[in-house]
């Protein structure tokens, strides 16, 4: 696939690689790491063993852990878009993101509790920065609509997926077979590496990414003392809750936190997309193009339900019911999460290309039919591992091509739906919304993954094969009639009354 290249793009791709990079990494190595006990050992090649201790958590709690961070990783990129709107400017939230990224990196290599979820604190608050805001840079360096974006999307989607297939390889070799807080160090290394890029490749830029508004700077400043102020009171309150949880005063399990939070957020979701569309100021064009992007994260946010199984259930089905031996060696359970972002970088340019070939034929299905296919591409990925894991126990693993098969369903579910769906948002926005929609789009997949969590969950009580069936069932439905809302939803979409957006 060819397209001409904006000048900087390439330092926003290198940036974004480097935290898939450590992203990826922690995702592989958390589930493991958190139910891993005092007594896990690891033997080296020569039969001797060393202790390798984690968390010790039970499966329900450690997948509720997963959940959690995965939510936040996401949902908290709506603050940021607003932070890169409204105070910042997106280059300067990404190079402050990056840095706090790192650092909860390094702070999971110490081996305590506090230290564990501080880093992923500081993790969920640097990728909200850093993520949403990498994305609406990239948007604003493609202005034009059609095909050609659509395919830079797909090409940013392909490149960075090298960082993501990197993640789980080091650190899942590192973490597994050696050190767990190796495996979260190297992800650290690895985004200071993406950082360091982007201090040089800054000028690169341009305008993109400055601040754009025509406040005063004192407004700003008010904006800005107000912000964190809420931020510190919102973070003191949950330090708080934290400790009382930690030392029994309080007892809530993370599980139910995570079942409130799951509905919570969705509910936060609508409330903000409600409050932008009504009391936003915008024309009726700008309404009717926020109406398709609604559509497109109610759609977005039922894969993630599904996709976000892979950090978890499909994790704990890897390590616990797969036969990972191969030539007297135990293969890392986190190396199976790096098949989707190999099947990622082998596909992307292959679905850029097939989307600009469809496009020059004017057969190039509109973006909400490409959404409900990823949808139905998942739902037949779950129907895959259903079946094999349906006789599936401790002493009788299944193959690993089962696994890998679920991925390639899920792998062209997600270049149906995710570059298109980003690229989509991106394109749909009001200019002065740009950041807050990326980080909407965010939203819908923290709310995904909240929801994931509640059913890996479940795993800890209930066989995986009808867990696997009820979700595909779930996601297949929801794809059917997203098929069949699909053109209304393209009306929504149109520029004028002959419609020439797709």
């Amino acid at each position: 696939m060819r397209i001409n290249r904006p000048t900087g793009l390439t330092t926003l791709l290198a940036t974004a690689a480097a935290e898939r990079f450590g992203f990826f990494a922690t995702r592989a190595l958390l589930i493991h790491y958190a139910t891993a006990g005092a007594t896990h050992a690891v033997t080296r090649a020569d039969g001797t063993t060393f202790a390798n201790p984690g968390l010790g958590f039970d499966s329900a709690t450690a997948a509720a852990v997963y959940a959690l961070f995965s939510g936040f990783v996401h949902v908290l990129a709506i603050p940021g878009g607003w932070v890169a709107d409204n105070l910042w400017g997106g280059r300067k939230a990404v190079r402050v993101g990056g840095w706090i990224i790192a650092a909860g990196h390094f702070s999971m290599a110490v081996p305590t509790k506090l230290t564990f979820f501080l880093g992923l604190v500081c993790i969920g608050v640097g990728t909200g920065l850093l993520k949403p805001n990498i994305v609406s840079m990239v948007g604003g360096l493609f202005p034009e609509e059609g095909a050609r974006r659509d395919a830079g999307f797909s090409f940013l989607y392909t490149f960075i997926n090298v960082g993501a297939l990197m993640g789980p390889l080091v650190s899942g070799w590192l973490g597994e077979h050696h050190r767990w807080q190796y495996g979260f160090c190297a992800a650290g290394v690895g985004t200071v590496a993406g950082m360091i890029i982007y201090r040089f490749g800054d000028e690169r830029l341009g305008g993109t990414g400055c601040l754009r508004t025509k406040d005063a700077p004192s407004q700003i400043a008010a904006r800005a003392r107000v912000f964190f102020g809420t931020c510190f009171v919102v973070a003191l309150t949950a330090g708080a809750g934290s400790c009382l949880m930690t030392r029994g005063t309080i007892a809530l399990p993370l599980a139910a936190i995570n079942t409130v939070l799951s509905f919570g957020v969705s509910g936060v979701l609508a409330v903000c997309f409600v409050y932008l569309w009504k009391w936003g100021g915008h024309d009726a064009r700008e309404c009717r193009r926020l109406g398709a992007i609604l559509c497109l994260l109610l759609l977005g946010t039922v894969f993630w339900i599904g996709f976000e199984q892979s950090g978890s259930s499909l994790n704990l089905t890897a390590s616990g019911l797969t036969d990972r031996s191969l030539l007297g060696w135990t293969v890392p359970a986190a190396f199976l999460l790096a098949v989707n972002p190999l099947l990622v970088i082998l596909l992307g340019p292959v679905f850029g290309s097939l989307w600009m070939w469809l496009d020059r034929r004017r057969v190039n299905p509109s973006i909400p039919v490409k959404a409900a296919i990823g949808l139905l591409s998942l739902a037949v990925g779950f129907l895959v591992l259903a079946r094999g894991v349906s006789d599936a126990s401790a002493d009788r693993l299944i193959s690993p091509s089962w696994l890998v098969a679920t991925y390639f369903f899920h792998t062209i579910g997600e270049l149906c739906l995710s570059p298109i769906g980003l690229s989509a948002v991106t394109r749909l926005s009001p200019p002065r919304r740009a950041g807050q929609m990326v980080g909407l789009w965010y939203g819908s997949i923290a709310a995904g993954s909240l929801f994931a969590g509640l059913i890996a969950g479940s795993l800890e009580t209930s066989s995986p094969a009808p867990t696997f069936q009820f979700v595909a069932t779930l996601i297949g439905a929801i794809g059917l009639a997203g098929l069949i809302a699909a053109p209304g939803i393209r009306r929504l979409m149109r520029e004028d009354p002959l419609g020439n957006s797709r």
